[in-house]
């Protein structure tokens, strides 16, 4: 398969197919109800938008919105409602998700798919007499999520198949538009239909259907802030930490001598440092008091998916080390990888100390900002432990007040695009 290749000849730019398959396969392994759940709603879209002669543009847009569809829910409780076939849930997901991807210029269409996909065919006409326009894409995923939904727990899908045609059925004309169930129908004759949606092989059936652009390091760079945002949008609490991150990690690359190349690297890799925390459930993220061994042991494991989604991306360089490897330490007592300084390399040891300082300085509702002296007695004495590197933290120290002033201003940039998605979402609901 192309897109678990290491790296691909002749090329710079980054393919966007396996960044986001991986992230939304970590985004369905929260529960083991979620197993698949956007891989197979994305083959269901796909083939039936090309039955319907969609242009292959129109069917890789939908296919992005189907691997995205819920990345707006920020529970776990309400990730499990969306599993019923008819939830009693509002469109507050849909239209934060929304809200999200219109922020990545490449996924304008995309966003107004993912907005509109739980409105129902006879209610979004009445919405279209009233002047506004439902993308024909949102019925497709809408209906594409329901089968998928019905296709879960059934061990013998070629025996389901005709029960859970009639259940569509039952909703042509209603929740579902007719022509689209048609096509559905028709698709459903073929065993292999189904096959292919309960196969272990859906992954390599996928990446032979569809061949997404690459992505430019500039746009790969606006792609990992949204993927930043979509994970530490989901708590107040991390709402700017990611941004903070980015931005001491490219500044003590910069003064650390890295090329402009590899700086502008360590910033990608400083957006993408957490978007393992995807798997986390926002219910353990925001929690007030003490963790339990199993929520403190979920979030541990964050840094561990971060490395597993990044490290099949072709050409991207150390990302996958610099970003995965952020809770290491010198000694071999980080996690969850256990390196020590024989293998982290100058990348790694940067991330550390960013995500720390980072970490110690950043605001808090129920904390005062930490002072200069106190966050550099705190790094300095992980320096003595041999936990951080004493040349990157020796660097913060010597330009400090610029590098903090930065992180300061990226994170109250983020915290004020986050409060404006909020504003923006009171306004849609």
């Amino acid at each position: 398969m192309a897109y678990l290749e290491n790296d691909v000849k002749g090329r710079e730019e980054v393919p966007l197919f396996p960044l986001i398959f991986r992230f939304s396969q970590a985004m369905d392994c929260t529960s083991s109800s979620l197993n698949n759940h956007h891989w197979q709603v994305s083959y269901i879209a796909v083939n039936i938008a090309r039955d319907m002669g969609f242009s292959q543009e129109q069917i890789e847009q939908i296919f992005i919105a189907a691997l995205f569809l819920d990345i707006g829910t920020i529970t776990l409780k309400e990730r499990l409602k969306l599993m019923e076939f008819d939830p009693e849930v509002s469109s507050e997901h849909a239209f934060w998700g929304y809200l999200l991807l219109r922020k990545f210029p490449p996924f304008q269409n995309i966003a107004s798919f993912i907005k509109y996909h739980h409105v129902l065919w006879r209610e979004g006409r009445g919405m279209e007499d009233e002047g506004e326009r439902i993308p024909f894409e949102s019925h497709i995923l809408h209906l594409s999520d329901r089968i998928a939904i019905l296709i879960k727990g059934k061990q013998n899908i070629l025996a389901k198949g005709k029960e859970i045609i009639e259940k569509i059925r039952m909703h042509e004309g209603k929740r579902f538009a007719p022509e689209i169930v048609e096509v559905f129908v028709n698709l459903s004759q073929k065993e292999k239909f189904w096959l292919d949606l309960v196969s272990p092989y859906l992954p390599e059936i996928l990446s032979n259907m569809i061949e997404l652009p690459y992505l430019s390091k500039k746009q790969l760079l606006e792609f990992s802030i949204l993927l930043s945002r979509i994970v530490d949008f989901k708590s107040t609490y991390t709402a700017s930490h990611s941004s903070g991150v980015a931005t001491v990690a490219e500044m003590l690359g910069r003064f650390m001598g890295f090329s402009e190349k590899e700086y502008q690297l360590l910033k990608i890799a400083g957006y993408l440092h957490d978007i393992g925390k995807i798997m986390v459930p926002s219910e353990i993220l925001e929690k007030p008091g003490k963790l339990t061994d199993y929520e403190f042991n979920l979030i541990k494991a964050h840094s561990y998916y971060t490395f597993r989604i990044l490290e099949g991306v072709p050409n991207i360089g150390q990302i996958p080390h610099w970003a995965g490897f952020h809770h290491e330490r010198l000694d071999g007592s980080g996690y969850p990888f256990h390196l020590d300084s024989d293998s982290l390399t100058l990348g790694s040891r940067i991330m550390a100390v960013a995500d720390v300082f980072t970490a110690i300085t950043e605001g808090r509702p129920y904390r005062e900002e930490i002072p200069r002296d106190r966050t550099m007695g705190i790094l300095v004495k992980l320096v003595q432990k041999s936990a951080l590197d004493a040349n990157v933290v020796g660097t913060l120290q010597e330009f400090y007040e610029e590098i903090n002033y930065l992180k300061n201003s990226a994170q109250a940039a983020a915290i004020k695009e986050y409060m404006d998605c909020k504003k923006r979402l009171k306004k849609l609901i």
